[in-house]
């Protein structure tokens, strides 16, 4: 079911039109089109090579298209202005990857304030957000533990965290649960459409985890670069 039969009105969170990249001669993307409404769960599936992964970090600008135009909350995307990029993406985006990253010398609120201090968000606001977002995700007993103390599926549950933190209007996710066992990946999968219906929080996601991809509101198939087929 999409966003659209949900509610009257639609709000487009990301467009992206004609995206094509290269490597040396290689043409990894043929020219992707995609929308995505503010409030969906979009999975991204296919096999290896097809160009998921590539397409998600130049949707999330931590890569450059050699074509193609995309707009994220109403703004085009300049890939050109690398300083205006990085705070574009530090206030708009949020990530989620396979391996959570976090710094194992600071605490989980540590690890989660990160971005929020990097935006120049005042210090006890910041923290004050991240104390919500811990108790939210039902690990506000774990502020003051670092990383070597927590499970994977809380590691991943305070990367979610410190993707949440400064708001964004999307949140990417790279095989987001390629790395936890069986419960620990159905637990993150029920916080993405708990965040969703408490924070109407947009979701793209790539993933082979065929459970995820058939809750979400949307399951895009890639083969060969392009967009092949979608519900």
């Amino acid at each position: 079911m999409g966003v659209s039969s949900r509610r009257s009105w639609v709000y487009i969170m990301l467009e992206a039109r004609n995206i094509q990249k290269y490597y040396d001669q290689f043409q990894v993307l043929k020219g992707v089109d995609l929308t995505i409404e503010k409030g969906e769960i979009v999975s991204i599936v296919g096999p290896s090579g097809s160009g998921k992964s590539t397409l998600l970090h130049i949707l999330g600008t931590l890569d450059k298209p050699h074509s193609g135009t995309i707009t994220i909350n109403g703004t085009p995307i300049n890939f050109k202005n690398d300083r205006q990029l990085a705070a574009f993406r530090n206030k708009q985006i949020g990530f989620v990857f396979q391996f959570h990253h976090l710094l194992p010398e600071f605490s989980a609120i540590e690890n989660i304030c990160i971005p929020g201090w990097l935006a120049q968000g005042k210090k006890k606001a910041v923290e004050l957000r991240a104390l919500e977002l811990l108790d939210l995700l039902g690990l506000k007993d774990r502020a003051q533990n670092k990383p070597q103390q927590l499970s994977g599926g809380e590691q991943q549950r305070v990367a979610v965290a410190r993707a949440l933190i400064n708001n964004p209007a999307i949140i990417f996710a790279d095989e987001p649960s390629g790395n936890l066992d069986t419960n620990n990946a159905k637990e993150l999968h029920n916080l993405f459409f708990t965040l969703r219906a408490n924070l109407n929080q947009t979701f793209l996601i790539v993933t082979h985890n065929e459970e995820l991809a058939g809750q979400s509101d949307r399951r895009l198939h890639m083969k060969d670069g392009l967009i092949v087929a979608g519900n």
